[in-house]
């Protein structure tokens, strides 16, 4: 009588060991059939079936091991195995029931590259949302090229940027690259942008920047000159010496009150001794913005001009030069633009939200879509894949981007319709 305890709790032990090791598969095979169903079919695999269905499994591969004997059989080893199979995949069944539901479904590497910045950051400017986008940690410098020097680092550092809020973050990392190569002329730059709008830069300074500018088959040539106001990199101008006119594009421009305005702009340094008071706070120390393609502010001055080789003797040959700016014309684009809002027509990009795919065919008799970028493969998260009118064929769906005009109050009202 007093072995009795003992057996019964051996039984039992066994009756575990054999559950376990036979419900292994029938609880894989639950679980993911629940998950499969409820994935893409969005129903819960009744509960009965997973039972029959484990018994099933269990029973063939109890009879692949040898564990149906006349001796398990009839103790108590079977009953508890079984229940041990019934649990295990009853529990299997139910963690793939709630993956599958909780799972995004038509999850894509499309979707994870094109995703957007939290709704907490978007700011609000009229009818379009833009975010400030600021650094967060160290500005790291790019392998292979030189460091950045202190005072560009401290103005990155300080830096803040506004961008459209409606672009996938790959398209914000892409934009805020080209704006900071163009701004400050860097040799090379890689930025990452998280939901929250902080950009983690990894950038090189300036390399070769005055070569690289020149054109083949010309030279830079520096000349001392009355610098007209505005003047900046790019523009067009003449040289007059004497009796000749020689036309160059300006490659760099400084004049004497740029010189006095940067040194006003450069911050004392902290004397030692001073103590802040209770309740005090430090002074802001704003590191001075650096922009390569910055107007000048006119005055006596120096210009690097791009001429042609046969010009650069007479350039510096002469005594006084004059430097006369030409006009490059007007933007053909700018006039189009304004010819439209001086009609009352408006242009607004934005991409189509969730529910604003429905709203489009009630909305769209009044305004033109002009293009539109699918969401799909086909875009990849770059800057191509525009399919221009009136080849549009399709209706707009959920997360496509688009051009939209017409007159500015429909044009309004299509866009709060169905952007997000």
């Amino acid at each position: 009588m007093q072995s009795l305890p003992v057996e019964l709790l051996i039984e039992v032990l066994l009756g575990l060991y054999l559950g376990l090791l036979t419900g292994i598969v029938p609880a894989f095979v639950a679980g993911s059939l629940g998950f499969l169903v409820r994935y893409f079919t969005g129903v819960t695999l009744p509960g009965f079936g997973v039972v029959v269905l484990a018994l099933s499994i269990a029973s063939v591969q109890g009879g692949l091991l040898g564990l149906v004997e006349p001796t398990i059989a009839k103790s108590p080893q079977l009953l508890i195995a079984v229940l041990v199979v019934l649990m295990l995949a009853l529990y299997a069944h139910n963690q793939g029931d709630k993956l599958g539901a909780e799972l995004p479904r038509r999850l894509s590497f499309t979707r994870l590259r094109q995703r957007t910045l939290s709704a907490d950051v978007v700011e609000l400017v009229g009818s379009v949302g833009q975010v400030t986008v600021r650094p967060t940690g160290e500005i790291h410098d790019m392998e292979g090229y030189p460091p950045l020097s202190p005072d560009f680092r401290r103005t990155l550092k300080a830096g803040s940027w506004r961008l459209p809020a409606d672009l996938p973050l790959s398209e914000l990392a892409s934009r805020l690259e080209e704006r900071l190569r163009t701004e400050h002329d860097l040799a090379d730059i890689d930025v990452t942008i998280d939901e929250q709008g902080r950009a983690t830069i990894v950038a090189a300074p300036p390399s070769g920047s005055l070569s690289r500018r020149v054109s083949a088959g010309q030279r830079a040539v520096s000349i001392a000159t009355l610098v007209p106001t505005g003047l900046a990199r790019g523009d067009e101008a003449t040289v007059r010496t004497g009796d000749r006119s020689i036309t160059g594009r300006v490659l760099s421009a400084r004049t004497e009150v740029d010189d006095e305005r940067a040194a006003a702009a450069v911050p004392a340094e902290p004397v030692a001794d001073e103590v802040a008071t209770d309740g005090g706070e430090d002074d802001e120390v704003v590191a001075p913005a650096s922009r390569a393609n910055a107007a000048t502010a006119g005055g006596p001055g120096r210009v690097t001009l791009a001429v042609a080789r046969r010009d650069v003797k007479p350039v510096l040959e002469a005594d006084s030069p004059r430097l006369v700016v030409r006009s490059r014309g007007t933007s053909r684009e700018f006039e189009a633009l304004a010819l439209v809002k001086r009609e009352g027509y408006a242009i607004r990009r934005f991409t189509v939200g969730a529910t604003g795919a429905d709203d489009e065919t009630a909305s769209a008799a009044a305004v033109t879509i002009l293009a539109v970028r699918r969401q799909g493969s086909e875009t990849s998260g770059r800057r191509h894949g525009w399919v221009f009118g009136p080849g549009i064929e399709r209706r707009l769906e959920a997360g496509d981007e688009a051009f939209v005009a017409g007159p500015e109050d429909a044009t309004e009202a299509f866009a709060e319709a169905i952007a997000r």
